[in-house]
């Protein structure tokens, strides 16, 4: 049997919640930046997801309305972005739950989405959530930093390495 998840968006009251428990499961991010996320959302730049497995932290997803992407943000593509599942559960459904939430909401308004992932290992798992879902590449190749990477060149292998992808919507023509 499932266990049970929750899925809202962010509050003031998580943004504590959030630091602690991403540093208490390695996955650390700054305080500033936690708060950074939900002012955004105060702000309506922003849109974040914090999923809930039996009533402790288990993941969030965040949806930029302006990509940090050029050739996104250039065509209005909005992106879904920073997605986290706290590793002891992972395998849950959780990373599915979050997905299927913010696609909800992101195809309401866009007809497009897009997202990026990271090229080693640390993103095999992603890299397979998102083909799975019917996420396809953008064609531009990799990016690094946001910029593309031309033949020849030689990269960082890092987390700003990245391939990015979109799904359109089922809902729109």
């Amino acid at each position: 049997m499932g266990s049970q998840i929750n899925i809202q968006q962010m509050n003031s009251d998580d943004i504590e919640l959030i630091y602690r428990e991403l540093n208490e499961h390695d996955i650390g991010k700054p305080l500033e930046y936690i708060e950074k996320c939900w002012q955004e959302n105060v702000e309506e730049q922003r849109i974040t997801l914090v999923a809930m497995n039996e009533n402790k932290f288990a993941g969030w997803l965040h949806l930029l309305s302006k990509s940090i992407y050029p050739p996104f943000l250039e065509k209005g593509i909005p992106e879904i972005n920073n997605f986290d599942v706290v590793p002891s559960k992972r395998r849950l459904g959780i990373g599915n739950a979050l997905m299927d939430a913010i696609e909800e909401i992101a195809f309401k308004k866009y007809r497009l989405v897009g997202i990026g992932v990271g090229l080693y290992y640390d993103y095999g798992n992603a890299q397979r959530l998102y083909a799975k879902r019917g996420y396809i590449t953008d064609g531009r190749g990799i990016s690094n930093n946001g910029i593309q990477v031309e033949p020849g060149s030689n990269v960082y292998v890092g987390h700003e390495l990245a391939l990015w992808l979109t799904k359109e919507s089922l809902l729109h023509d």
